[in-house]
């Protein structure tokens, strides 16, 4: 299947099935009975947006994670099964130290923080990425999050965190050849559908919708297994204006698509 982009319509209008225009959220009608089951993000542009005012990079990131907050909560309301985020790749160490130290404390932040608002919003956490590189302090509060919300039934939200593409299938692929060595599966049960069970998000339905802010229009290593058929939508808002009222009109430009899947 063509993986067709959509640049996103200027967030003060939306476009409907027709091709005429209306202002105004409220008048985005999305069928709630055709909603992407998965969700996933490239949270783009916070450093750009924090560049255009003048600001430390951490202000656009700090900024961001409100943006962050606003946007599982309109998942939340939704009723969506997951919702999987680009926190932080494996190509981010490249950045300077500071802001790197700077992005892992506030991670660790908002992960304690809003540990109580998952838990009321019955929101399961869980983090797909390596471990390797992590601090310790992060790691001590991405377990705690884990497994204190790992009964959770509503939402699951995947913090794709030291996370990179080739790094889930070399690891996925690590993982089967083990198992086919300890005589545990037959080489010829390495099928397509073995190799996406021994991915990080192996029992969950693959990404429905693939979301980047910033205008970018390239995957980045994200989930380049799991997005084989899924809707793209990339907008030129960066991450820090990225409000719910625009992945609602994401949402809409999905439910109008005709989705085939190679058919």
């Amino acid at each position: 299947m063509f993986l067709r982009s959509q640049t996103a319509v200027k967030p003060e209008v939306a476009s409907d099935s027709n091709g005429s225009q209306s202002a105004g959220p409220t008048e985005i009608e999305l069928d709630l009975a055709h909603l992407p089951r998965h969700i996933a993000i490239i949270m783009d542009g916070n450093r750009r947006w924090a560049k255009e005012k003048g600001w430390l990079a951490i202000r656009g990131h700090t900024i961001g994670a409100d943006t962050t907050q606003n946007i599982i909560q309109e998942c939340v309301d939704l009723g969506l099964h997951a919702l999987t985020l680009y926190t932080f790749s494996t190509e981010n160490w490249k950045r300077s130290h500071a802001e790197v130290s700077g992005l892992m404390r506030l991670i660790t932040k908002q992960l304690k923080d809003q540990l109580p608002r998952m838990q009321r919003n019955n929101v399961q956490i869980r983090h797909i990425g390596r471990r390797d590189g992590l601090p310790d302090y992060l790691l001590r509060q991405l377990d705690e999050c884990t497994n204190s919300t790992r009964r959770n039934t509503g939402l699951v939200l995947n913090l794709a965190l030291n996370y990179g593409g080739r790094a889930e299938i070399a690891d996925a692929f690590k993982n089967l050849i083990t198992r086919v060595q300890d005589g545990l599966l037959r080489i010829e049960e390495v099928t397509e559908e073995a190799i996406s069970r021994a991915l990080y998000t192996g029992d969950l339905p693959e990404p429905d919708l693939m979301i980047r802010t910033g205008g970018e229009m390239r995957i980045s290593n994200f989930l380049p297994w799991q997005i084989a058929y899924a809707e793209l939508w990339i907008t030129n808002t960066l991450w820090p204006e990225f409000a719910p009222k625009e992945l609602r009109r994401a949402i809409h430009d999905f439910q109008v698509r005709e989705r085939r899947v190679g058919a």
